[in-house]
């Protein structure tokens, strides 16, 4: 089987590539990719693609599996930007699948997608999807899944799979997860026991982490079976400031939220750091994941925990980790970060 897979240089994207080099049913896989990568990985050859604009129905062509990873989650300052290739781009992908007589089409959802929910326990697939208002990335991940449910009834032929993980972390990620979400002024040296005294500790700031490469399997297993419809992905345990404290050896503090939202509004508006007022509420509102479908229906199964996961993402922040594609690369941000600064924080995708 060929596969072709968009986004395929980032934190997820490679891990899928990874994944499906070691899958004896897949015989190629096509890189899609914005910026071409220098990174090598078996059975996979590049082309560089714009999901947003450019030809994909070409290269979908001879194709029995379309994985659709690419996404955009800065710039946080240009929201239409991100609706283009988030929205107007899946919209594409989905069209030139159709096109191409694709089999079958992998997407990357979220449990971002989901709309406000319970933090006592947690929910399956059948959890309502309509997102959480305040968070340009949930409404752009929302509207996905609509633009999914359409395409599902107007094509039965076609098989898709909905992936939805929590938080995902591995240690290759580590440069673009800081630029991304903690921005040029945090420095990595942070990240390490007995450097923060304190984290804050907020009601219902719970949430999961999953590892891209157990990630990455599960788009295996979805891309070689024959499973369809929503499959959420998360390990345990659940994170929480306890958790974060006991991996920094710091105290947590007990914080209300409206004051954590406020500081990340004022600190946002004056480009101090990238991530919008959204994502906090997003991480307060939306539910914890069931897996039980994936392991059941999937046979995916974590081999490694939220708190493994996490601890390797901190590791990767002190020491500056990457890869060898264009979001991954460690230097992305310029000498001393000079680009981000240059660009905007949370001004422009890097």
């Amino acid at each position: 089987m060929r596969v072709v897979v968009t986004g395929a240089s980032g934190n997820v994207g490679t891990s899928v590539l990874a994944a499906l080099a070691g899958e004896p049913a897949v015989t190629s896989v096509l890189g899609l990719a914005r910026r071409r990568p220098e990174l090598e990985v078996a059975k996979t050859t590049w082309a560089t693609a714009d999901v947003a604009a450019d030809d994909l129905t070409g290269h979908f062509r001879g194709a029995g599996a379309v994985v659709h990873l690419a996404w955009l989650i800065q710039p946080s300052h240009d929201p239409f930007a991100m609706w283009r290739t988030n929205v107007v781009g899946t919209e594409r992908v989905l069209a030139a699948a159709s096109q191409a007589g694709v089999g079958a089409v992998v997407c990357a959802s979220s449990v971002g997608a989901y709309s406000p929910g319970p933090k006592d326990r947690q929910v399956d697939e059948g959890w309502p999807t309509h997102g959480v208002t305040t968070s340009a990335y949930s409404r752009d991940k929302a509207y996905q899944e609509r633009l999914l449910d359409l395409f599902e009834r107007d094509h039965p032929q076609v098989r898709v799979v909905r992936l939805r993980p929590a938080l995902t972390f591995k240690r290759e990620a580590a440069s673009e997860i800081r630029r991304f979400f903690l921005g040029p002024l945090v420095p990595g040296s942070l990240a390490r026991a007995g450097a923060i005294p304190v984290v804050p500790r907020v009601k219902r700031l719970r949430t999961q982490a999953v590892h891209a490469d157990d990630v990455g399997q599960a788009y295996r297993l979805a891309v070689a079976g024959d499973a369809r419809g929503p499959f959420n992905l998360a390990a345990e345990p659940v994170l929480d400031a306890g958790v974060l404290a006991a991996l920094l050896d710091a105290r947590p503090v007990p914080v209300p939220a409206a004051v954590l939202k406020a500081g990340a509004a004022a600190t946002w508006r004056l480009h101090l750091q990238p991530v919008s007022p959204g994502w906090l509420d997003l991480a307060l509102q939306s539910p914890l994941l069931d897996a039980g479908r994936a392991r059941a229906e999937l046979g995916w199964s974590p081999r490694r925990s939220a708190t493994e996961t996490l601890e390797e993402l901190l590791a990767g922040f002190r020491e500056a980790a990457g890869a060898d594609t264009p979001p991954l690369d460690p230097d992305a941000g310029g000498p001393l970060r000079l680009g981000e600064f240059r660009t905007g924080v949370g001004g422009a995708d890097r």
